[in-house]
């Protein structure tokens, strides 16, 4: 079913936010211009121009991303015994710490990228805009683009599904700008979500169902032979016919649920006794071993593997990326519980839940641990979603004190309608009202976690016991080595008071520029920051 018009008063009220967004955007183009710096972060911006100029605009050339970090295979035998003089040094002054790992195949630099609302009443189509988005990104040193579910119909409200864009003309065209740019890019899936209303849906696959907002997901079953048949052909589609770099598996799997359907009871090649997981961890290498054998990518959110203390298996390997973050209301709590994860886990702090001090602080909890967080972007984010004419919405609790997703995404539109200029929202985790500092606090930071971790970088964490400081760490005191032509400290103080570390060498700040270099360094409470080797 399409969604009926909308009332008069609406297209009233959308009209109006449109003329005052091209206004202020027309202006903003000028003066940006003048000043030479870059576009802000509003939607039609680049429209604004060419509905004054009467012109269609062009951005030309891709964007040049951000100078690489370049790679030690290129280094020369200076820079080799360097790098091996730090090494040589980490091994024999390191004497305990939580893990030592490598840092090989790693994309710091993601961003998640909401193409527009859906449910909607008319699907997005990107354009200029969205393309001077992503060279943004790719110069900021961004690399990896992940669209949530937005890209798909799975309502099936303009005649696709959950397997294929709302909009197939204009999700070739993003992908296309996206590689243009030096982005790669991965959509939203589900190896276990589905539809309980679509038409292709079977009730023998499902074990539970999970009800919110607009939709009611079966959860399918890993171990059932019918969903893997209707999946796994689908999913190599996307790949084969959109050119995307991978996916991004929004998992729909929990422990504790029935884990074979009614289809496959006694189906015991997947089913183990002492492996509950057996048929979920080989549907996902399943799908890992399709995407890296096209040198893809895959990121998943498995809450199992972050809510609890249930750790994802090293081997067989399943995912790349792992996501984490939603409805966790504590990020201390969050922090300590996944420090010791196999890499690479990518933190989202659910700012509809969790709030934070400072900008500084979704880091803080982040880089000492070879973590560092997503980039929430794109369109704005305006809660229409839930008020779409004719899409079905599921009610909320009685209590209207309870939270849901649905009622932040509300206030997030009543938000919107009442601010059409800003602060946007840009995500499903976002706060309400958006957060203006949070893409140049994004852009600051990745610039240097870029250089701790380039390729061949050895991580020592939460280092405890070592000869790199004058006497012991204090309390709450994270420190945390970063080793390659360059050796890097990051010093996390995640108690209420300042402290003080005394290193044995001389360093330099690169978190404070103006600071000189030296050997005792004062972290504010609740802070991070990072020094060089001098």
């Amino acid at each position: 079913m399409k969604p009926e018009a909308s009332t008069t008063k609406t297209s009233a009220l959308r009209a109006t936010t449109r003329r005052e967004f091209l206004e202020l955007s027309s202006k903003l183009v000028a003066a940006s211009a003048l000043a030479g710096v870059a576009l802000p972060h509003l939607p039609n911006a680049t429209a604004a121009g060419a509905v004054a100029s009467g012109h269609s605009l062009s951005f030309g050339k891709p964007a040049k991303p951000l100078a690489s970090v370049s790679s030690i295979l290129h280094a020369n035998a200076d820079e080799h015994a360097q790098r091996l003089r730090f090494l040589t040094e980490c091994d024999r002054r390191i004497r305990k710490c939580l893990r030592k790992r490598m840092v090989i195949h790693y994309l710091p630099g993601q961003v998640t990228y909401n193409l527009g609302e859906y449910p909607c009443r008319k699907p997005w189509d990107p354009d200029d805009w969205d393309e001077q988005q992503l060279q943004e990104y790719s110069r900021a040193g961004i690399e990896l683009v992940q669209v949530h579910e937005e890209w798909n119909d799975s309502q099936r409200l303009f005649g696709a599904d959950k397997l294929s864009p709302l909009n197939e003309k204009g999700f070739r065209r993003f992908v296309e700008m996206c590689h243009r740019n030096h982005l790669k890019i991965i959509p939203y899936i589900s190896t276990g979500y589905f539809e309980s209303t679509d038409p292709d849906f079977h009730p023998e696959w499902a074990t539970s169902t999970a009800v919110e907002m607009y939709f009611r997901y079966a959860r399918c079953s890993p171990a059932s032979a019918g969903w893997r048949a209707y999946l796994l052909p689908r999913l190599k589609r996307i790949l084969d016919e959109y050119g995307v770099d991978g996916f991004y598996n929004d998992v729909g799997y929990g422990r504790g649920k029935k884990t074979i359907s009614t289809e496959d009871e006694g189906v015991g090649a997947t089913q183990s006794r002492s492996n509950p997981d057996a048929a979920f961890e080989d549907l996902l290498g399943l799908v890992y071993d399709e995407v890296k054998r096209r040198g893809g990518i895959v990121k998943v959110h498995c809450g199992i593997w972050y809510r609890g203390t249930q750790k994802p298996p090293i081997e067989p390997k399943l995912y790349d990326y792992l996501w984490v973050g939603e409805t966790a209301t504590d990020p201390d709590t969050q922090r300590e519980a996944l420090k010791d994860h196999p890499p690479y886990l990518v933190p989202c702090l659910d700012l509809a839940h969790v709030r934070v001090a400072h900008e500084d602080d979704v880091y803080l909890h982040a880089i000492p641990y070879l973590q560092f967080p997503i980039l929430m972007a794109g369109r704005p984010f305006t809660g229409e979603r839930m008020s779409i004419p004719g899409v079905k919405y599921n009610p909320d609790p009685a209590d209207p004190t309870v939270w849901t997703r649905a009622r932040h995404l509300r206030k997030i539109w009543d938000f919107y309608q009442k601010n059409p200029k800003g602060p946007f929202s840009y995500g499903w985790w976002d706060s309400c009202p958006g957060r203006p500092e949070a893409r140049q606090t994004y852009y600051r930071w990745l610039k240097l976690y870029r250089a701790m971790v380039e390729p061949g970088t050895s991580a020592f964490i939460e280092v405890t016991d070592s000869d790199l400081f004058a006497g012991t760490l204090p309390l709450k005191l994270t420190a945390s080595v970063f080793a390659n032509r360059n050796l890097y400290l990051a010093l996390a103080n995640y108690s209420s008071q300042d402290a003080t570390v005394e290193t044995k060498d001389v360093y330099r700040s690169l978190t404070d520029e103006a600071a000189a270099p030296g050997k005792s360094w004062r972290i504010k409470a609740r802070s991070l920051i990072v020094v060089k080797r001098v």
